[in-house]
């Protein structure tokens, strides 16, 4: 074995015909990179050979239970974090097991305000090393109590929606933002059933008596940009996408004069949102 190890430049280890006697004899526990030598070599041996990779991925948590005992078995945290649960082949993995114990779906229903799509404050190793402080100075079980009261919904904001941590304004922004894009993508569909659409509700709004005197006035000011105009007036769904975004937000505003959120922040647009149109949509038989 050491023959066959002396001129291998691909191996952690280089282990003496001694070296290799010590380690075979177990008295004790020899260093990962030589056992990951002897082991891939002895693979490579086995007729049929076996793969040395996978051998020792399988030496491995063995290795580490002589030191650390059951937990051993499991993966590190790198490993995990760079391979994943494994179980490819259909078997449980140890890690899987743990996984399936920890997922809070077990004990809790999660709170809907939760799925809200955000962009995260801090990245994932961040994330951990709060987590590991956290329960380094205050406990596991504090740690996870604290876990499920998030997310359970137990947080301010949670009644309105917003991810934790995050404050109501950033949520409305939030918001204002799915409302219009959800908006415009009902406004294309209608545009291109109807194509005097852009014309009737302009015709609508200015006969509107019911609109504030504010919104009046901000109307006024985009039609006195005779450019803005121009392009409002040449929108079609096949130039959306050509024309400026103060040109949607003023087709926007002639076509729709209403937009309320009826539903939960986790349910699609349609139900989340409901549009009151100038010009309603015609009746389908």
């Amino acid at each position: 074995m050491s023959a066959l190890i002396k001129d291998r430049d691909d191996l952690p280890g280089k282990l003496s015909h001694e070296g290799v006697r010590t380690a075979l004899q177990g008295l004790r526990v020899p260093r990962w990179e030589n056992l990951r030598t002897i082991v891939a070599v002895l693979a490579e041996q086995c007729s049929p050979p076996r793969d040395p990779q996978e051998e020792a991925a399988r030496f491995l948590p063995l290795w580490r239970a002589i030191a650390e005992g059951e937990s051993g078995t499991l993966k590190s945290a790198r490993e995990l974090d760079l391979n994943g649960w494994g179980g490819e082949d259909g078997r449980w993995t140890a890690e899987q097991v743990v996984g399936v114990l920890l997922n809070p779906f077990n004990a809790i229903e999660i709170h809907p305000s939760l799925a809200t799509p955000h962009e995260p404050r801090m990245s994932e190793d961040d994330w951990m090393r709060a987590g590991v402080r956290l329960i380094e100075e205050s406990g596991a079980e504090f740690a996870l109590r604290a876990l499920l009261r998030i997310l359970k919904g137990d947080y301010v904001g949670a009644e309105s929606g917003a991810p934790y941590g995050y404050e109501n304004p950033g949520f409305e922004t939030v918001e204002a933002f799915e409302v219009f894009r959800y908006g415009c993508q009902e406004i294309l569909r209608r545009l291109r059933a109807e194509p005097n659409l852009l014309q009737d509700s302009i015709r609508a709004m200015r006969a509107d008596e019911t609109m504030s005197r504010d919104d009046r006035a901000e109307m006024l000011r985009a039609e006195s940009d005779m450019g803005l105009v121009r392009e409002v007036m040449t929108v079609t769904p096949d130039t959306w996408n050509d024309v400026s975004e103060e040109a949607h937000h003023m087709v926007f505003g002639y076509l729709i004069q209403n937009v309320q959120t009826v539903g939960r922040a986790d349910l699609p647009p349609a139900e989340r949102f409901r549009i009151t149109w100038r010009i309603p949509e015609p009746r389908t038989e």
